[in-house]
């Protein structure tokens, strides 16, 4: 399909939109959201499609969402359903858990020819694997697919809503695909294939479902990043870390807007990602208050990110 007006700013992510319950707070969140918040403070023109409840917690994120500046008429309403609540629990380590609903209103997201309109003028399209637990959701995305230009597949797998056929799916339709170290290690095995190395891995994978490209997230140990031929490693910036709630959609944020907005060349994108990520971890929350000034400020503020480009290593 050709895409024309491709506005080069416009990414819009898709699944769902929630209230994460901490003991003293609640908080919006929810992966594809807090990819669509960051985007937008980094300057991105950000659109997220899901759907809320018609109750008084789907009233005030509406509102909260609203007051970001993110379209609200991207979001859906529904009648009977009830808007997503997850109760997080920070551990000991500052780590992230989550108890997570079925059956809510994101779980019922309709296919609507305006968000496919939306999709073909856009960059890229970001969607996970949890939205798939539901048919509705699953098929309303696997439609809204076949028009976007660029696919994100972040893969967020939440026992027990893991489903490798979906995953698959998915996987055979993406450009990009970003994971954490352990889904990478879930994937081989289900694969049957034994880990060798992070880029022995991520070559099977990229040839397996013939993607472009592949980011694997590795916490403190930064990340590596597969782009056609040429793989790339980064370390990560030393930060006191405050709690790791949507560190990694931090970070998809922080390569998507690098990619779009004019820092492509070489591994600015990767640096930029890994830049975001450990400053939305020294912050409380997914969807923290922030500028892209104190973002940079952060930035100049700390030692960069070591990025090595191994293929051109190589061929030297």
């Amino acid at each position: 399909m050709a895409h024309t007006q491709t506005n080069p700013t416009t990414i819009v992510c898709y699944g769902e939109v929630l209230w994460d319950i901490f003991p003293h707070a609640r908080k919006a969140g929810g992966a594809p959201f807090n990819v669509a918040y960051n985007l937008k403070q980094m300057g991105v023109d950000a659109h997220m499609i899901s759907r809320v409840g018609k109750d008084e917690l789907g009233d005030a994120l509406l509102k909260k969402i609203d007051s970001w500046n993110i379209p609200i008429n991207d979001i859906q309403v529904d009648d009977k359903l009830a808007t997503s609540t997850v109760e997080a629990h920070i551990d000991e380590h500052n780590e992230a858990h989550y108890d997570i609903i079925n059956n809510v209103a994101w779980d019922n997201i309709q296919y609507r020819q305006e968000d496919a309109e939306l999709l073909s003028k856009s960059s890229a399209f970001v969607f996970g694997s949890l939205v798939t637990r539901n048919e509705t959701s699953k098929n309303t995305l696997h439609q809204l697919i076949e028009a976007a230009p660029f696919r994100v597949f972040d893969i967020n797998l939440r026992p027990p809503f893991i489903d490798l056929k979906r995953l698959q799916e998915l996987l055979h339709k993406a450009n990009l695909v970003k994971m954490n170290k352990a889904e990478l290690r879930e994937l081989l095995a289900e694969g049957g294939k034994n880990y060798i190395s992070e880029e022995d891995s991520m070559r099977y994978l990229q040839e397996k479902y013939s993607l472009d490209e592949i980011l694997v997230t590795k916490g403190s140990k930064g990340a590596v990043y597969l782009n056609k031929d040429t793989f790339y490693r980064s370390t990560a910036i030393k930060v006191e870390v405050v709690d790791t709630v949507g560190s990694g959609d931090s970070f998809l944020a922080g390569f998507l807007s690098g990619k779009f907005l004019g820092l492509n060349e070489e591994n600015k994108p990767l640096s930029n990602a890994c830049a975001l990520g450990a400053f939305i971890t020294n912050h409380e929350g997914a969807c923290p208050d922030y500028t892209m000034e104190e973002f940079n400020q952060f930035k100049q503020e700390q030692p960069a990110p070591e990025t090595t480009n191994y293929s051109a290593l190589i061929n030297q």
